[in-house]
């Protein structure tokens, strides 16, 4: 996850490093990672190189010279401007937003954008999600036109959340499956693959307590044999993004490098993933 390779800015947990971007490349490579998830958040907006021609050619030459892709965007700025709890006259140029992205992830050849709809961002009522039904069956066009999928992280229960995708239309929206995000909220990685396994399509690493915050991998409450069993059962063949618990700042290679490790050995255990 972008941001999480160079220390964090000020005051801030997951954000697009403003003036260290650039740095991230070397530091992913020499890690060991093979792709950065990019963030695209209110924060950075003026400074993210996705928003000009002239910065996607930045981030190509980067992406080629360091050999760390970018194939996925992680599109934070819906949780400072979340597309629910608000009228429809302020929705649409939030759901505009999405679609200029989707645009510029397409010129990239990014393959997936991540609508976050936890937290301040979070599905609370049916309104909502009527709100989220239409809005993204409206973009399925775009969706066949960029060939950028749309993936969505939401805090829904098992059973509510089948339900919004079954009211989604299009195969290529899908599930951004949060492991620590399911463990914090208490549910089981059987239940949640039983209810909409099938629409997993890409997959945040953490760790985190039950109720509480992240931790490092493997002292939380997240299952991951049990996670990486259900991933098995449905084929997954996607990567894994890196959204782990920070370390010292300044040791950011080091850390990395030992996240890195600590996954693949769980993935290693498994052995069928």
């Amino acid at each position: 996850m972008q941001g999480r390779l160079v220390p964090p800015e000020p005051k801030r947990f997951q954000s697009f490093p403003r003036s260290r971007w650039r740095d991230e490349f070397p530091i992913a490579a020499a890690a060991g990672l093979d792709t950065i998830e990019w963030i695209y958040d209110a924060y950075g907006e003026d400074a993210n190189p996705l928003a000009s021609d002239e910065g996607i050619s930045e981030l190509q030459r980067q992406s080629q010279m360091h050999r760390v892709s970018i194939e996925s965007v992680c599109a934070d700025w819906f949780m400072d401007f979340p597309l629910v709890g608000i009228d429809e006259a302020m929705a649409r140029p939030r759901w505009r937003r999405l679609d200029w992205l989707m645009r510029r992830c397409a010129t990239l050849g990014i393959n997936r954008v991540v609508v976050p709809f936890v937290d301040a961002s979070a599905i609370r009522s049916e309104r909502d999600a009527d709100a989220v039904v239409n809005g993204i069956n409206a973009l399925s066009g775009l969706i066949d036109e960029t060939d950028v999928e749309l993936h969505l992280e939401a805090a829904l229960s098992p059973v509510e959340f089948a339900a919004l995708l079954g009211r989604i239309a299009h195969s290529r929206v899908k599930v951004n499956y949060d492991s620590g995000n399911s463990a914090s909220l208490g549910y089981r990685p059987a239940e949640e693959f039983a209810a909409y396994g099938k629409r997993v399509g890409s997959v945040h690493l953490k760790d985190r307590k039950l109720g509480a915050g992240t931790v490092p991998l493997g002292t939380g409450d997240t299952d991951f044999a049990a996670l990486f069993e259900a991933l098995a059962a449905v084929r997954y063949s996607g990567d894994f993004i890196l959204q782990v618990a920070r370390g010292a700042e300044g040791d950011e290679l080091n850390w990395t490098r030992r996240n890195v490790d600590t996954a693949r050995r769980m993935l290693g255990r498994l052995g069928s993933i």
